[in-house]
């Protein structure tokens, strides 16, 4: 169901810290380093990401938490922001290829009624 988390940190080097620590002796390390954001997790898949809440557009506030649900394909994504639009969501991002996160990333972001990153995502996609 649930295929990624991240959330917003206010100290960012001391979060990057403390993850890096105690995530390894979990067994997990950095598996993406965006230089704002870091994902965690095994084998190259990261799961879980910190950001730095002092980066981007909503710096210094209270920033949204970001979920991402796992889609069986990639017209489950477009079914899922289509009724996520037809509910009154915010769209952040349309369905879409995301080859900067890995080829096959297809996703779609909306803004829940509570403010929160909300996305679908379908890891097997084909390049148009």
């Amino acid at each position: 169901m649930i295929d990624h988390l991240g959330i917003n940190c206010s100290d960012w080097a001391q979060s990057q810290e403390f993850y890096d620590k105690v995530l390894h002796v979990l067994g997990y390390s950095r598996q993406m380093d965006m230089g704002s954001a870091v994902g965690y997790g095994r084998e190259g898949k990261p799961a879980f990401w910190i950001a730095d809440a002092a980066a981007g557009d909503a710096s210094g506030t209270n920033r949204e938490v970001h979920i991402a649900f796992a889609a069986k394909d990639a017209e489950g994504v477009q079914a899922f922001y289509h009724t996520a639009l037809a509910l009154g969501a915010e769209p952040l991002h349309a369905p879409r290829l995301w080859p900067e996160y890995h080829p096959g990333y297809y996703g779609a972001f909306v803004r829940d009624p509570d403010g929160n990153n909300v996305e679908a995502v379908f890891h097997g996609a084909s390049p148009a």
